[in-house]
């Protein structure tokens, strides 16, 4: 037995190596790696106890039932894949393909996704596969395709070392990705002349370091940017030649600069002019300006016009395919990128093909041995039009694989509503109970972290070997073997032959030749021999070590002319701004020790004692009409439902907003999820869901016992818990 196996941290997409020492019971102690690149030995309270939780609630076998209402039972593995063929064969005869959906996750592997990719868009023939990229980066996908041509982070984390000025929006890296901040604050405290401006409406931990922190109002981002912007152009901070040469459609961009003086865009933002200024000054006195963003600037229903803003800013300055800059977004799964690269999107074919092209739809049909035209041209549902095709009976099989949407769809109490209508769910994990497993007909026993083999891609593009270090528990698959079972059971036979990831790897790399994100050059063999590897990385390239691999140093990008676009797109503001009834506007987070509404970290001890109860964050300002006093419960009401949890009154967050953190399902807490309170609207473009604000009302709850008690009010209907 080896003295340690090398694998990465199923967490976030920081992407962190891990090493994992073997024991008789399949894993010993977990530790960082030095060698990797990316994290160089740094870790996590998360990863550092990630095997804590491996035998804890498992799901061991399959399970069946007829309808919710009764108990599951245990049958075979052979009985499950029957009753999921029958029913896909049954819907293929009678409504037709377009019936059935897929939800997936960047908990997959890439392996487990190009298998699902093969299975519902090449042999089924529907686009109708979507995963929860869709609620957390799908508008930083829109935003890159837009503005620079292609999805692709065209950062490294070497940047963050080599950089002047970071910049860092709608995101708590400190806590949500704590290793890259790790990099970027030693690096900022070693050199004076770094600056680091956080733009978050909270004072948080990664605010705490900043030399200038704007809490701005939630959802005023792009107001802000264009306010830094409107300056930087009145000051002249621009890099003309890169403009003139490299970019288009600035002309229109700055005429709706005009229109976001400094003034107005402080008072609208609801920060200092000074500030502002400030902002603008760093921004254009540094040499190399690195921007960070996350969820805070993804999930609104102008996702994509805020991540395109802040792309502006780069290329008004030239801030791109140089060491030290450029936009950098932060994936909040660990193989969120993979997941894309492989197609994992309603929209997208793997190799950051889209399904719309023709030529693309018929590269991949011939890659696959499909009849020409089997891909169909239409892009699939996205996650919330998979709710609404529910509600409607168009969905009439659902199968959810490595998530839990019962927690993280917005508006629950609807979600909740189509799940029940669902004819046929099949939900595919690793753990049961979870607040999802409460809607299916068959669950699926999945293999996790530890007990598979496969490849991840992390924020910087490093695709990194996850090596299996004991085998699966109970009867438990790797989700790319399910797949391919079922495939295969279809009469796919030819198209699901293969019996290693290794071998599902070797295949999927051959579509990512000559694009973007070419990764022909690797495979299981060489990553397990010389460690990880950022693409692109062809089978021409020579030099593996390298690890600065920016995209954009030749200043060209795939667009049709070649430039990068500059969008010249207005502030809209909040899907739902606050009102007199709804007079705060609620946002949410994540906290350190949580992560994926808790399905693992909530069953390990250390990160389950680091946040033990929700609570809500309020500014005294807003706690003194309400009469809240410290630790005092509140019921935050909003138009779709409420939560009960109680209050911290700090000045860490900016009047006329509160913050509550999102991963607490029904299963860890009572009346506690977030998303019982926020709405659907999405963005048109990335289809991304507005998770990040909505309006809410409070009342505080002995008001709320004192009227029941006198019988003036109904007492409120609980939220389901599962």
């Amino acid at each position: 037995m080896a003295d340690c196996v090398k694998t990465l941290c199923p967490y976030c997409g920081v992407g962190c190596g891990l090493e994992v020492v073997p024991s008789p019971g399949g894993v010993g102690k977990v530790r960082g790696d030095r060698s990797h690149p990316s994290s160089l030995g740094q870790v996590c309270v998360k990863g550092a106890t990630v095997a804590e939780s491996l035998d804890c609630d498992r799901l061991l076998y399959p399970m069946m039932r007829e309808s919710l209402d009764q108990p599951f039972r245990r049958v075979s593995w052979d009985d499950a894949y029957q009753r999921i063929v029958d029913h896909i064969q049954t819907l293929q005869r009678t409504v037709g393909s377009d019936a059935i959906c897929m939800y997936g996750s960047g908990q997959f592997h890439t392996e487990d996704y190009y298998t699902a990719q093969k299975l519902i868009k090449g042999c089924l023939g529907t686009n109708n596969f979507d995963a929860n990229s869709r609620l957390c980066m799908s508008s930083a996908v829109a935003g890159y395709t837009y503005s620079l041509g292609s999805d692709g982070p065209p950062c490294c984390y070497e940047d963050l070392e080599e950089t002047d000025c970071a910049f860092l929006i709608g995101t708590n890296t400190a806590e949500c990705h704590p290793i890259v901040f790790n990099r970027l604050r030693k690096h900022h405290k070693r050199n004076k002349h770094v600056k680091l401006i956080v733009v978050d409406p909270r004072r948080t931990p990664t605010a705490e370091a900043a030399d200038l922190h704007l809490a701005i109002r939630p959802g005023t981002d792009i107001d802000l940017m264009h306010g830094i912007a409107h300056l930087l152009l009145q000051r002249g901070d621009l890099d003309v030649p890169f403009i003139d040469e490299c970019t288009s459609g600035f002309s229109q961009y700055a005429d709706v600069l005009r229109h976001y003086p400094p003034e107005r865009v402080a008072a609208t933002c609801g920060i200092p002019l000074d500030d502002l200024q400030q902002a603008a000054d760093y921004w254009g006195q540094a040499k190399r300006v690195l921007s960070l963003w996350s969820m805070g600037l993804n999930q609104y229903a102008e996702g994509t016009a805020k991540v395109c803003s802040l792309i502006n800013l780069h290329l008004m300055t030239g801030n791109i395919g140089k060491p030290g800059t450029g936009p950098f977004s932060l994936t909040g799964q660990p193989n969120a990128m993979g997941g894309r690269e492989a197609g994992g999107l309603s929209h997208l074919l793997p190799g950051y093909r889209s399904v719309k092209n023709p030529d693309h739809r018929r590269q991949v049909e011939q890659h696959w041995q499909v009849p020409e035209g089997q891909i169909s041209p239409t892009p699939g549902r996205s996650a919330w039009e998979m709710i609404r095709g529910l509600e409607s009976g168009a969905v009439k099989m659902l199968w959810v694989a490595a998530t839990n949407l019962a927690v993280s769809m917005p508006d629950l109490q609807r979600t909740h509503a189509a799940l029940k209508r669902s004819p046929f769910t099949v939900y595919q994990d690793a753990y049961y109970p979870t607040e999802t497993a409460a809607y299916a007909h068959v669950l699926l026993p999945a293999a996790q972290w530890g007990e598979k083999t496969g490849t991840m891609t992390n924020s910087e593009r490093r695709v990194t070997l996850c090596s299996a270090v004991r085998l699966p528990v109970g009867e438990a698959k790797a989700d790319w073997e399910i797949f391919a079972e079922v495939g295969r059971r279809l009469g796919f036979e030819q198209q699901f032959s293969a019996t290693t990831s290794s071998e599902v790897y070797a295949e999927f790399v051959q579509l990512t030749g000559d694009r973007l994100c070419d990764m022909t050059g690797i495979s299981h063999d060489r990553l397990l021999e010389q460690g990880p590897v950022q693409w692109p990385y062809s089978q021409q390239s020579t030099d593996w070590q390298k690890s600065d691999r920016r995209l954009y140093t030749d200043r060209h990008f795939p667009t049709p002319d070649g430039r990068a676009r500059f969008a010249a797109v207005h502030a809209r503001g909040l899907s739902e701004p606050s009102d007199p009834d709804y007079p705060l506007v609620l946002t949410n987070g994540r906290l350190y020790g949580h992560w994926h509404t808790q399905t693992r970290t909530g069953r390990i001890a250390k990160t389950a004692a680091m946040h033990p109860a929700p609570f809500l964050e309020i500014h005294p300002k807003d706690a003194a009409p309400f009469d809240l006093q410290e630790g005092d419960w509140v019921e935050v009401r909003s138009r779709r439902g409420l939560v009960r949890l109680p209050v911290t009154i700090t000045k860490a967050i900016a009047p006329g907003t509160v913050f509550m953190p999102m991963h607490w399902g029904a299963i860890w807490a009572d009346d506690a999820e977030v998303n019982a309170l926020t709405h659907a609207a999405l963005c048109p473009t990335s289809l991304q869901p507005e998770l990040k604000a909505c309006a809410v009302n409070l009342i505080p709850v002995r008001l709320v016992e004192e009227a029941i008690d006198q019988q003036r009010i109904p007492q409120p209907s609980p939220l389901l818990n599962c």
